[in-house]
């Protein structure tokens, strides 16, 4: 009978943890690097390339692959043959672990986790509670899974209660372009079919630990109706267009996963649950000889790609912009930031609008001003900010119009698409909206000259900075008239990908 000592488990989640905030795994890179090759849209190739050379960075720097670190899930396989040395839950043994790996001084990981969901929302500061899942099973081994996983790709989960004679294929096609970039593509989509509501979003969620092998799978052909699934859905998905951060392009997803389970005769739950760009899993065994050990990849083998420098770009002074100048740019267009900027996210949004309701004066003046949506993580060592990325907008679309009428404010700065009425809005006050790519947090980061906090320093990372910026790439995606690419570049290839043969490996 294997003694499984509290102190290697709980050694085992930090590291394991430390080590999927800067390492993506083999089989992520080789698919990403795939789909970077064969992708002719230059907007979705520039963003494949900067993810590719932020994972390289991080790597190198062992710093955050995105800002957003992730909510801790961990699927846990006990065996019924082995004993424990502690007297701890295996819930507060997970927890000890994450709250080291998110505490650790030498690489820190944002704490996002927040108690009392439906009130106050505090946040917890260590980034626990996680979410453990436990199976006992035949053994005298510990099998853990492990993931931390990004709110933006989280808040695109989808469950229907389809009925049994419902098109599961059809449901996703109509499902995935409704889930907009937010989740930053391309990812992977996890699929659950069966069992009962609870038990379709599991399978879709454990279905994201399993390593990429679509193209094995592709060559070896289907042996069952979820292996078809897979095909048919990574082809049909690919096909809508969508692309690389939403700009329109050939790869949406690097796979799919299925995962079934028998259920009720009247019933057909499906979940879908995407997995974005900073994919970070990693999968381990505990025996009772001793932590884990998980090899650390070498940089040689991650691809070896620069940023395009040829490109055109339109280099932009943000000290000395005019709305004669936004009124220029046009949607693609890729744009190198320098100067001053203010960031800003969901509770300093909110807090904004209460405080003009009051009638008193801003905390900052935003006029002619850029805000930058991001909460990033703290620096160490000589940085001056940690990881910093994009968040998703859309969050901030009822704020918007407000932001706009009230402040003075010239543009904004995210990731993914922004809602009819924002975009009516940027239209209407003749502001432009722009996108940085996410999951390039540490790439981003390093544009980052110098920053200080400008207002609502007790709020952490939601707090508004100033940041002094040098040659930060963003891609304009709602310009002075209102035309957005997140709506003409899917559109345009996806008219193109039904001209273009299928691509293999």
């Amino acid at each position: 009978m294997n003694l499984i000592r509290e102190q290697d488990f709980v050694d085992s989640i930090a590291d394991a943890l430390q080590y999927i905030s800067y390492y993506h795994s083999p089989d992520f890179l080789h698919a990403m690097h795939a789909a970077w090759q064969r992708e002719p849209s230059p907007a979705a190739r520039d963003a494949i390339a900067q993810i590719l050379v932020n994972s390289y960075l991080c790597a190198e720097g062992q710093r955050p692959l995105c800002q957003d670190t992730g909510i801790v899930t961990a699927f846990v396989k006990v065996g019924m043959q082995i004993s424990w040395d502690t007297d701890k839950s295996l819930q507060d043994m997970v927890d000890e672990g994450v709250r080291r790996a998110y505490r650790n001084p030498h690489n820190v990981l944002r704490a996002s986790i927040v108690a009392d969901p439906a009130g106050n929302r505090k946040n917890t500061r260590d980034n626990t509670p996680s979410i453990v899942h436990v199976e006992l099973v035949p053994g005298d081994k510990v099998d853990i899974r492990i993931a931390a996983k990004g709110g933006g790709s989280e808040n695109k989960a989808q469950l229907a209660m389809l009925e049994p004679s419902d098109d599961i294929v059809e449901w996703v096609l109509e499902t995935v372009p409704k889930m907009g970039a937010g989740w930053c593509p391309p990812g992977v989509l996890g699929l659950g079919i069966g069992g009962t509501a609870e038990k379709a979003a599991l399978l879709a969620k454990e279905s994201l630990m399993a390593p990429i092998d679509i193209q094995e799978l592709k060559a070896r052909g289907p042996q069952n109706r979820a292996e078809e699934l897979r095909l048919e859905l990574y082809e049909k998905v690919n096909r809508l267009g969508i692309g690389a951060q939403g700009l329109g392009g050939l790869t949406t997803v690097l796979d799919v996963k299925v995962m079934d389970y028998p259920t009720h005769a009247t019933s057909l739950p499906v979940a879908l649950i995407p997995n974005c760009a900073a994919t970070r899993h990693v999968h381990f065994t505990l025996d009772g000889n001793g932590p884990a050990k998980l090899p650390a990849p070498k940089l040689e083998d991650w691809p070896q790609i620069a940023l395009d420098a040829g490109a055109p770009m339109r280099r932009v002074n943000l000290d000395a912009l005019t709305a004669a100048d936004i009124a220029q740019w046009q949607p693609g267009e890729k744009l190198l930031l320098s100067g001053k900027l203010l960031t800003g996210r969901d509770v300093a949004h909110k807090r904004l609008s209460e405080i003009a309701a009051r009638g008193e004066a801003m905390p900052v003046d935003f006029r002619n001003r850029f805000i930058y949506y991001v909460g990033p993580v703290d620096p160490v060592r000589d940085e001056v900010v940690g990881p910093a990325g994009p968040t998703t907008a859309t969050r901030m679309d009822r704020y918007t119009d407000f932001m706009l009428e009230h402040t003075g404010l010239l543009g904004m700065i995210g990731k993914a698409e922004r809602g009819e009425a924002t975009i009516e809005s940027i239209r209407r006050h003749k502001s432009v909206y722009l996108i940085a790519v996410g999951g390039a947090a540490y790439l981003v980061s390093k544009a980052i000259k110098s920053a200080r906090v400008a207002a609502f320093a007790e709020l952490g990372m939601e707090a508004i900075y100033e940041f002094d910026v040098e040659d930060m790439p963003v891609t304009v995606a709602v310009n002075t008239e209102g035309h957005s690419v997140h709506a003409s570049g899917p559109s345009e290839w996806r008219a193109k990908i039904g001209t273009i043969p299928v691509f293999t490996e």
